[in-house]
């Protein structure tokens, strides 16, 4: 594999990442509007850089700049890699980025209607995972052939991984939904709720708060589900050892984040943080689904931990 290929798409993935971390900030400031227009930014290209501005415009710049990166990553995909499944991503990833600004834009013209903004959020999570995607799988640990049995369980890994992975990005739309809808403090007091274990649920508002609250155990109690499985049977394998103990750290702190945020009356730093946060533990827990189903061998194979089998790519 194109060894300069690899280390593009990982600074792709990166920019990404830091694409989501500005929307957040976007919202968090209430600066969605900031700028009244688009594509252009008040009749210009470059507005004046100050107060919400700064945020709203500051976040068409990154996105424009990441959907050149994607562009560029598109075509050089196309031109060097022979691997079908590696140029569909490529062009995913491009449809995908072109769909984003679309959304972004009707976002602003339709003054921040929240089905789209949500679909807007949601899309930018997806968009994450398909550059950690090109990410993985044009390094060279991808094309590695070894494959590993697992112990006979009742869930194998790699279902274990794709269940945790749909729980977190179930759970980042709930954040979405809340975020744009108001719903952030519905519930003012953590770990609580006004006071007791379940809220009073007139206020559809504390349903969709608290719904956020119960999805966060579930995704913690199956991310603590595939960290353990993976220190126990795969422990030697430090392409899943590693993200995995990341994972529990980065669970931890998303937890912390979520606190703060209420703790704070939803101050721009955590609030965005947390965004962000939520970002990185699905990135990580995609991760292990793609080397859990690359590395380990699907029941009934005829791969042994010890010899090399040859998988496609």
């Amino acid at each position: 594999m194109n060894a300069a290929l690899h280390r593009y798409a990982v600074l792709v993935s990166g920019a990404t990442f830091a694409l989501v971390f500005i929307g957040g900030l976007v919202t968090s400031t209430g600066s969605g509007l900031a700028v009244p227009d688009w594509p252009l930014s008040f009749g210009m290209v470059f507005p004046p850089m100050a107060g919400g501005v700064l945020f709203e415009h500051g976040h068409r710049i990154v996105a424009a700049t990441v959907g050149a990166l994607v562009t560029a990553l598109y075509i050089w995909t196309v031109l060097t890699v022979k691997r079908r499944s590696v140029t569909t991503l490529a062009a995913c990833a491009l449809g995908a980025v072109v769909l984003q600004g679309l959304l972004g834009g009707l976002t602003v013209l339709l003054r921040l209607p929240p089905a789209v903004s949500v679909a807007h959020a949601c899309l930018a999570q997806a968009f994450l995972c398909t550059t950690v995607a090109l990410a993985v799988v044009t390094g060279g640990a991808w094309e590695r052939p070894a494959l590993r049995h697992e112990e006979r369980a009742s869930i194998s890994l790699r279902v274990l991984a794709i269940a945790t992975t749909a729980g977190v990005y179930g759970q980042l739309i709930l954040g979405a939904v809340m975020r744009h809808t108001g719903a952030g403090l519905a519930i003012p007091d953590f770990p609580l709720a006004f006071g007791g274990v379940i809220p009073p649920f007139a206020d559809p508002r504390v349903q969709i708060h608290f719904a956020h609250r119960i999805g966060a155990l579930i995704v913690s109690a199956l991310a603590a589900w595939t960290i353990a499985r993976i220190l126990r049977a795969h422990h030697d394998e430090p392409l899943l050892r590693r993200p995995a103990l990341l994972l529990a750290a980065l669970v931890l702190a998303q937890a912390a984040l979520g606190a703060l945020t209420i703790w704070t009356g939803r101050a721009v730093i955590p609030t965005t943080a947390h965004v962000l946060g939520g970002a990185t533990v699905l990135a990580t827990s995609f991760l292990i689904t793609l080397r859990s189903h690359r590395l380990i061998a699907a029941r009934g194979s005829e791969a042994t931990g010890g010899v090399a089998v040859r998988v496609p790519a």
